[in-house]
């Protein structure tokens, strides 16, 4: 989180977070943090974090709960729009920025690429304002008319309604820390102009 907020971006759309975070994104972050859970975690978020502690490549979201969060600059304004249920343990959320886009966050379906498209056409049934900047773990790489084009891998950021530089993939020398690559995701990054 540290890492990823270091450059002071305007925003940062995050998910598969587990619940125990949400309390701390704020201060990691010193941004305002907008969380939408989708899942719960079925023994509580602390119980399901120690549990998760004993494995995390195995146990992850299963007990420990799962969210995801859009976090805003404390230097611009911005009014949570909500969230939409995309699909089971999917959501779709929204950030309106006073005087600029509206922010939506998804995490698709990453076991049939037919329903991750489902998902985000649901998403945008919901989303009809522009600008609209709609970024997240897609699962594929969609081809959306009218927005700007998606990255290489399954991560995006798409722009509607307004012009963007082109999306930049993290290397990763760039998401390293002490030797650990801190995700197995490249943080994907650009400028809404």
């Amino acid at each position: 989180m540290r890492l990823a907020s270091a450059d002071r971006p305007d925003v940062l759309c995050l998910q598969e977070l587990p619940l125990w975070s949400l309390g701390r994104l704020e201060d990691w972050s010193e941004m305002r943090a907008f969380p939408a859970v989708t899942r719960r975690a079925p023994l509580g978020a602390a119980l399901g974090r120690v549990i998760t502690d004993l494995h995390h490549g195995l146990l992850r979201s299963a007990v420990s709960g799962q969210a995801n969060a859009i976090l805003v600059s404390l230097a611009l304004e911005a009014d949570d729009v909500g969230l939409i249920r995309v699909g089971k343990h999917r959501v779709c959320q929204a950030v309106r920025i006073v005087s600029g886009p509206v922010i939506a966050n998804l995490h698709t379906a990453n076991d049939d690429p037919g329903e991750a498209a489902r998902q985000v056409d649901r998403a945008l049934a919901w989303l009809e304002e522009d600008p609209l900047v709609l970024a997240g773990d897609f699962n594929f790489r969609p081809e959306l008319p009218g927005f700007s084009p998606p990255g290489p891998g399954i991560d995006h950021i798409l722009v509607r309604g307004a012009r963007a530089t082109p999306l930049e993939v993290w290397p990763e020398e760039r998401r390293r820390k002490n030797g650990l690559l801190l995700s197995d995701h490249a943080p994907v990054e650009l400028r809404v102009l």
